[in-house]
């Protein structure tokens, strides 16, 4: 059983698996801003024209403004690869976990799987209400609760260095 102060109850294999939850869930971040970054003709734009629900014109409005877009394209790109590193090396644990959490609900209000609404870019998957994305939402609050950061990651090096 590991040992460490803030969840001296949790065994090995409960550590196990919500650090794997937190890894993995960091390489679908960093991996989604990396393929981002390195496709030269990748925006938002599309994606947020094709927004629905109570908060659309606000996303169209984001979009229809070539200004704002560029920092919205950059700061989506730059989030999703910070807060993955985050979770992957375990550091800012909190942070990232928050941080993630806001993308998401953003990402899910843009896009959320309602009864009635149609998108003219295709969904993976048929979803109502609970979609993948607000599952990782949930996931990422499992982590907040459960900082692993502490227990194997840099957060650990650091809270020992203060």
């Amino acid at each position: 059983m590991v040992k460490n102060s803030l969840f001296p109850q949790l065994s090995d294999i409960q550590t196990f698996f919500l650090v794997t939850l937190r890894v993995f869930i960091g390489w679908h971040f960093l991996y989604e801003g990396m393929v981002k970054i390195l496709d030269p003709n990748w925006s938002s734009f599309e994606y947020l024209m094709d927004s629905k629900g109570i908060f659309s014109a606000m996303f169209e409005s984001l979009a229809s403004n070539p200004g704002v877009l560029k920092v919205v394209d950059f700061m989506n790109i730059w989030g999703l690869i910070l807060i993955g590193s985050g979770l992957i090396l375990g550091i800012f644990t909190k942070f990232s976990t928050i941080s993630g959490i806001i993308l998401l609900l953003l990402y899910y209000f843009s896009h959320p799987p309602f009864l009635g609404l149609e998108y003219i870019m295709s969904q993976e998957g048929n979803y109502l209400i609970v979609n993948k994305t607000l599952v990782e939402t949930l996931a990422l609050a499992v982590l907040y609760v459960f900082p692993t950061g502490h227990i194997i990651g840099l957060d650990r090096i650091i809270s020992k260095l203060t």
